[in-house]
Protein backbone atom coordinates (compact mmCIF):
# COMPACT_ATOMS: atom_id res chain seq x y z
CA UNK A 1 0.00 0.00 0.00
CA UNK A 2 1.02 3.70 -1.20
CA UNK A 3 0.79 6.76 1.23
CA UNK A 4 -0.42 9.87 -0.57
CA UNK A 5 2.21 12.44 0.14
CA UNK A 6 -0.59 15.36 -0.41
CA UNK A 7 -4.33 15.21 -0.40
CA UNK A 8 -6.05 16.13 -3.44
CA UNK A 9 -7.01 19.36 -2.62
CA UNK A 10 -3.24 20.10 -1.78
CA UNK A 11 -2.34 19.03 -5.17
CA UNK A 12 -4.58 21.23 -6.57
CA UNK A 13 -3.57 24.12 -4.80
CA UNK A 14 0.20 23.84 -5.89
CA UNK A 15 -0.81 22.88 -9.74
CA UNK A 16 -2.70 26.09 -9.34
CA UNK A 17 0.08 27.87 -7.64
CA UNK A 18 2.54 26.46 -10.73
CA UNK A 19 0.09 27.89 -13.48
CA UNK A 20 0.37 31.32 -11.92
CA UNK A 21 4.15 31.01 -11.49
CA UNK A 22 4.76 29.67 -15.08
CA UNK A 23 2.30 32.35 -16.51
CA UNK A 24 4.25 35.06 -14.40
CA UNK A 25 7.19 34.22 -15.50
CA UNK A 26 5.86 34.19 -19.30
CA UNK A 27 4.66 37.70 -18.90
CA UNK A 28 7.90 39.29 -17.25
CA UNK A 29 9.97 38.00 -20.49
CA UNK A 30 7.46 39.75 -22.88
CA UNK A 31 8.47 42.86 -24.21
CA UNK A 32 5.99 45.51 -23.72
CA UNK A 33 4.50 46.92 -26.74
CA UNK A 34 5.33 50.45 -27.85
CA UNK A 35 2.28 53.43 -28.50
CA UNK A 36 0.70 52.46 -32.33
CA UNK A 37 1.16 55.45 -35.09
CA UNK A 38 -1.40 55.49 -37.62
CA UNK A 39 -2.04 56.33 -41.25
CA UNK A 40 -5.04 56.42 -43.34
CA UNK A 41 -6.08 57.72 -46.54
CA UNK A 42 -9.71 56.54 -47.70
CA UNK A 43 -10.63 53.48 -46.81
CA UNK A 44 -7.11 51.91 -46.63
CA UNK A 45 -5.05 52.21 -42.90
CA UNK A 46 -2.02 50.94 -41.73
CA UNK A 47 -0.41 51.05 -37.80
CA UNK A 48 2.55 50.38 -37.06
CA UNK A 49 4.86 50.20 -33.67
CA UNK A 50 7.83 52.39 -33.22
CA UNK A 51 10.76 51.73 -35.25
CA UNK A 52 12.67 53.27 -32.48
CA UNK A 53 11.56 53.77 -28.89
CA UNK A 54 13.05 53.89 -25.63
CA UNK A 55 10.02 53.37 -23.49
CA UNK A 56 9.29 57.24 -23.35
CA UNK A 57 12.80 58.27 -22.61
CA UNK A 58 15.14 60.44 -24.93
CA UNK A 59 16.68 58.68 -27.83
CA UNK A 60 20.23 59.02 -27.94
CA UNK A 61 21.47 61.26 -30.74
CA UNK A 62 23.33 58.91 -32.84
CA UNK A 63 20.06 56.32 -32.29
CA UNK A 64 17.88 58.68 -33.80
CA UNK A 65 19.84 59.51 -36.81
CA UNK A 66 20.47 56.13 -37.73
CA UNK A 67 16.83 55.88 -36.97
CA UNK A 68 15.22 58.34 -39.04
CA UNK A 69 17.38 56.70 -42.17
CA UNK A 70 15.37 53.05 -41.83
CA UNK A 71 12.84 52.27 -44.52
CA UNK A 72 9.60 51.98 -43.94
CA UNK A 73 8.04 49.30 -43.46
CA UNK A 74 4.07 50.13 -43.94
CA UNK A 75 3.23 51.32 -47.22
CA UNK A 76 0.08 53.12 -48.08
CA UNK A 77 -1.20 54.43 -51.50
CA UNK A 78 -1.90 58.15 -51.95
CA UNK A 79 -3.66 60.56 -54.55
CA UNK A 80 -2.72 64.10 -54.78
CA UNK A 81 -6.37 64.97 -53.85
CA UNK A 82 -6.71 62.45 -51.37
CA UNK A 83 -6.17 63.61 -47.37
CA UNK A 84 -3.85 61.60 -45.18
CA UNK A 85 -5.18 61.24 -41.87
CA UNK A 86 -2.46 60.63 -38.99
CA UNK A 87 -3.14 59.37 -35.87
CA UNK A 88 -1.60 58.42 -32.77
CA UNK A 89 -1.81 57.29 -29.32
CA UNK A 90 -2.67 59.57 -26.53
CA UNK A 91 0.87 58.92 -25.14
CA UNK A 92 2.56 60.22 -27.82
CA UNK A 93 0.01 63.85 -27.84
CA UNK A 94 0.47 64.08 -24.47
CA UNK A 95 4.29 64.95 -25.03
CA UNK A 96 3.73 65.75 -28.90
CA UNK A 97 4.68 64.86 -32.56
CA UNK A 98 5.69 66.12 -35.17
CA UNK A 99 6.24 65.08 -39.02
CA UNK A 100 9.41 63.98 -40.39
CA UNK A 101 9.38 63.65 -44.30
CA UNK A 102 12.54 61.80 -45.83
CA UNK A 103 14.43 62.54 -42.91
CA UNK A 104 13.83 66.02 -42.57
CA UNK A 105 11.74 67.88 -39.79
CA UNK A 106 8.66 69.23 -41.54
CA UNK A 107 7.66 71.22 -38.57
CA UNK A 108 9.05 73.62 -36.36
CA UNK A 109 6.55 72.69 -33.36
CA UNK A 110 5.28 69.59 -32.21
CA UNK A 111 1.24 68.91 -32.38
CA UNK A 112 -0.11 68.04 -29.50
CA UNK A 113 -3.31 66.15 -30.72
CA UNK A 114 -4.29 62.58 -31.21
CA UNK A 115 -5.40 63.16 -34.87
CA UNK A 116 -4.82 65.43 -37.97
CA UNK A 117 -5.56 65.80 -41.94
CA UNK A 118 -3.17 67.22 -44.73
CA UNK A 119 -3.74 66.87 -48.32
CA UNK A 120 -1.79 64.21 -49.69
CA UNK A 121 -0.60 66.90 -52.51
CA UNK A 122 1.57 68.41 -49.89
CA UNK A 123 4.20 65.10 -49.86
CA UNK A 124 5.10 64.66 -53.33
CA UNK A 125 6.74 67.78 -54.32
CA UNK A 126 10.42 68.45 -53.44
CA UNK A 127 11.83 71.81 -52.31
CA UNK A 128 13.41 72.41 -55.75
CA UNK A 129 9.78 72.20 -57.50
CA UNK A 130 10.15 68.49 -58.83
CA UNK A 131 7.55 65.48 -57.79
CA UNK A 132 8.29 62.42 -56.48
CA UNK A 133 6.43 58.81 -56.71
CA UNK A 134 6.76 58.21 -53.00
CA UNK A 135 8.07 59.98 -49.14
CA UNK A 136 8.77 58.49 -46.45
CA UNK A 137 6.79 59.84 -43.59
CA UNK A 138 8.12 59.37 -39.95
CA UNK A 139 5.67 60.47 -37.28
CA UNK A 140 8.23 61.35 -34.66
CA UNK A 141 7.19 62.12 -30.46
CA UNK A 142 9.18 64.74 -28.84
CA UNK A 143 9.36 65.71 -25.30
CA UNK A 144 10.72 69.09 -25.02
CA UNK A 145 13.57 69.16 -28.00
CA UNK A 146 14.38 65.41 -27.27
CA UNK A 147 13.12 63.13 -29.92
CA UNK A 148 10.74 60.13 -27.72
CA UNK A 149 9.93 57.51 -30.14
CA UNK A 150 9.79 57.61 -34.20
CA UNK A 151 7.16 55.46 -36.22
CA UNK A 152 7.78 55.20 -40.46
CA UNK A 153 5.39 54.96 -43.02
CA UNK A 154 6.02 55.32 -46.83
CA UNK A 155 3.30 57.48 -49.12
CA UNK A 156 3.69 56.05 -52.38
CA UNK A 157 1.32 58.25 -55.02
CA UNK A 158 -1.18 56.87 -56.75
CA UNK A 159 -2.12 59.54 -59.76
Amino acid sequence: MTVAFFSGKGRRIGVALGAVSAGLLVLSACDKPTPLATVTVGDDSVNTEATCYNDGKALKESEYKSCLNEKAEKTVKVGMDDKVRFGVDPTIADNGWTLFINGQQAEQEPYKKTYRSIPGSAFFSSQTGETTDKTQISVVETKGKDLVGIWHFELKKTD
